[in-house]
């Protein structure tokens, strides 16, 4: 997700009351509103034009045959663009004189940018390379997903990018001597899997022999389906092949070049403290990522009762499935009974996607009961991909096109199903899927007479507060068959409570990574390959892991006080519609807009 605001840089707006703006302000309104949403679109277009990565990612064929500008005048380019904008809406527009929906707007533009300024200072201290990804997984995954091929153009252009990419690898390389120069080197976790990953994109043919790599099969279907000349297409496959075999496999021993480089100065894994001027870089990325001011002291207090409070809700549990032990022998025996694992095969990880995809179908049949508006665009599930797999997250859920031509995608990563837990299988899908992602993003993304920057942007606190949310409404909505599929979704509510711990743990108090691993294994039972997988990431992202239980409480807070205050009036559609309605928005802002729906429903 885009980087967002957390401060409310305007006055809050007026809450539960019924507008008394005389016809003529109500026009003049509307005339503002429709001339502010014409001018936030041609700032999200001016902002799009310069990542052709976005533009192929929003479905658009512009600007398709190259890669981002991965270098630090790039950066400066788009910052630059934000505050001419900025100043230009200032000048141009008055909050005062505009309609409830375009003041939120004109407020968000403002929150991004500023916070876009905020977060600047601190953009040499973000590691292009880590378990979480890099170019080298991102590029494969974008001409795979993204990148159509309807015409012999299109077919060209993806050739260009696999020649552009030898530049990008250059200027990541450089970005990561430069870094390393200045003592950000990246923690001893990150260079074996960010290698393999890199390795498998350019093993296979062209490459060398055997079958094709992921890359070519990919390129080799897309170009068969096309109406063109059979010289047409084996002109194609002879540039691609040499593309790949040139400039792209190029460009990916220069990336390996410089972890082999760098990898020795590595001395341990560090949270941001370790970091020049990481402190403030922590309570920067805090503020992004919670929309809130909350301090890593309260927030590692916040994760800690909340691990306690789950714990008593897992002891229940075990309590009614006749378990005689500890809690602690009970996570073990989650782990480790053969009864709750898929075999480690592919017939194995075909029953785990049956499995997730009935969950899913599941929840489109009860959703009517809990939801007044779905989402228009289908939702899939799928495997990650072979060769991105040691740097792909356990799950994760990628938006529809913009043109609603790709699906919506909840991802699951099952790289080694004696890892993967059946009794898991539903909440995750409830998260990533349905009701969770799929319910707020692509519904989002469908909403009428909004700016595209509001549309196709987000706020983690808002977005992953949703999904964990969706977990909990699952077990309402009877998704949950059995008390241990709702002992998973407990399993994964205590993850997301460890991340409060262990994310200020690692960046604020000095945690070593095998310190933040054993408490991760002692308050869950997530398999032992998933908490380290966890635990790097937490590590090279700090911040991001806070925003799930921080926004679910938040909504949870607000639910509550939406059936206390409206008693027998309250309804389920109409509170999720208060939530869903405007898309993504900072914390502060849901507070106003779920009170101006209980003031309306009490009038």
């Amino acid at each position: 997700m885009r980087t967002t605001l957390a401060l409310l840089l305007l006055p809050a707006l007026p809450l539960g009351q019924p507008s008394l703006a005389a016809p003529a302000a109500v026009a003049r309104a509307g005339v503002q509103d429709a001339a502010l949403l014409q001018f936030l679109d041609r700032a999200f277009d001016e902002q799009v034009k310069l990542s052709p990565e976005t533009q192929t990612q929003l479905g658009f064929k512009t600007d398709q045959d190259r890669l981002d500008d991965y270098t630090d005048a790039a950066g400066q380019r788009q910052r630059a663009l934000a505050e001419r904008q900025l100043k230009e809406m200032h000048a141009r527009f008055r909050p005062d004189r505009m309609g409830d929906s375009a003041r939120v707007s004109y407020r968000l533009f403002e929150y991004d940018v500023v916070r876009g300024r905020e977060a600047f200072r601190f953009r040499s201290l973000r590691l292009p390379v880590s378990t979480n990804g890099s170019p080298a997984g991102d590029i494969p995954v974008l001409l795979i997903n993204n990148h159509k091929v309807d015409t012999v153009a299109d077919a060209t252009a993806y050739i260009a990018r696999l020649r552009d990419t030898d530049r990008v690898m250059r200027e990541v390389a450089a970005k990561m001597r430069a870094q390393a120069a200045a003592g950000i080197i990246p923690n001893k976790v990150n260079f074996a899997p960010a290698r393999a990953d890199a390795r498998k994109v350019i093993t296979g043919a062209p490459f060398d022999g055997g079958a094709d790599s992921t890359l070519m099969a990919d390129f080799r279907k897309k170009v068969a389906a096309l109406r063109a000349p059979a010289a047409t297409k084996q002109k194609l496959l002879r540039d691609a092949r040499a593309a790949l075999t040139g400039p792209f496999r190029h460009g990916y021993i220069t990336l390996l070049a410089a972890l082999d480089e760098i990898e020795p100065k590595s001395t341990g894994n560090y949270g941001a403290w370790h970091l020049p001027d990481g402190a403030a870089y922590y309570a920067d990325q805090l503020k992004t990522s919670t929309t809130t001011s909350l301090t890593a002291d309260q927030i590692h207090d916040l994760g800690l009762k909340q691990v306690a409070s789950i714990r008593q809700e897992m002891e229940q549990i075990k309590r009614e499935v006749g378990f005689k032990g500890t809690l602690e022998q009970f996570f073990d025996h989650i782990r480790t009974d053969p009864r709750f694992k898929y075999p480690n095969t592919d017939a194995g990880r075909d029953q785990y996607l049956g499995d997730a995809r009935a969950v899913i179908a599941s929840v489109m049949v009860a959703a009517p009961r809990y939801f007044s508006v779905l989402p228009k665009a289908p939702l899939e599930v799928r495997a990650v991909e072979k060769w991105r797999e040691a740097t792909a997250p356990t799950a994760f859920y990628n938006s529809p096109s913009a043109d609603g031509s790709r699906p919506g995608i909840y991802y699951v990563n099952l790289v080694d199903m004696n890892q993967t837990q059946k009794v898991q299988v539903a909440a995750i899908a409830a998260h990533e899927g349905a009701p969770g992602h799929h319910f707020q993003i692509a519904r989002q993304q469908e909403l009428a007479d909004m700016p595209k920057f509001r549309k196709f942007g987000g706020y983690g606190a808002y977005a992953e507060g949703w999904g964990l949310y969706s977990e909990r409404l699952a077990d309402e909505m009877g998704i949950y068959k059995d008390p241990y599929a709702r002992f998973g979704m407990l399993s994964l509510q205590v993850w997301r409570a460890i991340r409060l711990v262990l994310d200020t743990g690692i960046h604020s108090k000095r945690w070593t990574r095998e310190q933040a691993i054993a408490y991760f294994h002692s308050n869950s039972s997530v398999a032992d390959t998933d908490i380290a997988r966890e635990v790097d990431r937490y590590f090279n992202w700090p911040g991001q892991a806070t925003s799930y239980m921080v926004g679910q409480l938040r909504i949870t807070a607000l639910r509550t006080r939406a059936e206390r205050e409206l008693g027998p009036r309250f309804d389920i559609r109409e509170f999720h519609e208060a939530v869903l309605g405007q898309g993504a928005v900072p914390l502060d802002v849901l507070d106003e807009q779920v009170a101006r729906y209980i003031a309306a429903k009490r009038r």
